[in-house]
């Protein structure tokens, strides 16, 4: 029972330091059209896409009226002549509320069959890699470390001192 203890608290404390050191990188959902408009006629999506940038991982969610209209992903040359007739992939689930993973970097391009998309409804974007983090600035020489050196220095301390103090409270 107390080695099931121990490895328990081991466990607890590692997942702590983990999560602690590591950066996340959060992906984006996008509301195609945004919140309040949605993928619907009238609606300039070139517009909407503009400014944006759009990473590997980042979701697509459309949200629409299920019994008029549809997510089709179909080639570029569809896309500008508004062709459905062959979709690379129907996203179409029948909800009205459909989520496409943007998980390979190219360009992607949606539209509404039904004549829709003759009234505005396509999608065009451009998928790319998350830019590499921005490189940490050279030491100061007469400083000796970072401030974010001493920050990485202290996480793994902090976190089997919390670890600690929990065995200890665990224990009482």
């Amino acid at each position: 029972m107390e080695g099931s203890k121990v490895m328990k608290m081991a466990m607890a404390a590692l997942g702590l330091a983990l999560v602690l050191m590591v950066q996340q990188a959060d992906a984006t959902r996008f509301i195609v059209g945004g919140g309040g408009v949605g993928w619907t006629t009238n609606v300039n999506y070139t517009v909407w896409a503009k400014g944006k940038h759009f990473y590997n991982g980042d979701w697509l969610f459309f949200v629409y009226d299920r019994n008029q209209m549809n997510v089709l992903e179909v080639n570029k040359t569809d896309y500008e002549s508004c062709n459905s007739d062959h979709p690379l992939h129907n996203w179409t689930t029948g909800a009205g509320r459909d989520v496409v993973p943007l998980n390979v970097t190219r360009h992607y391009y949606f539209i509404s069959g039904k004549g829709f998309c003759y009234g505005g409804m396509k999608l065009a974007v451009r998928v790319e890699n998350l830019p590499p983090p921005p490189k940490s600035a050279p030491l100061n020489e007469k400083s000796g470390s970072s401030p974010s050196t001493f920050v990485y220095q202290l996480k793994l301390p902090v976190a089997f001192a919390i670890a600690a103090l929990w065995d200890a409270f665990v224990r009482i």
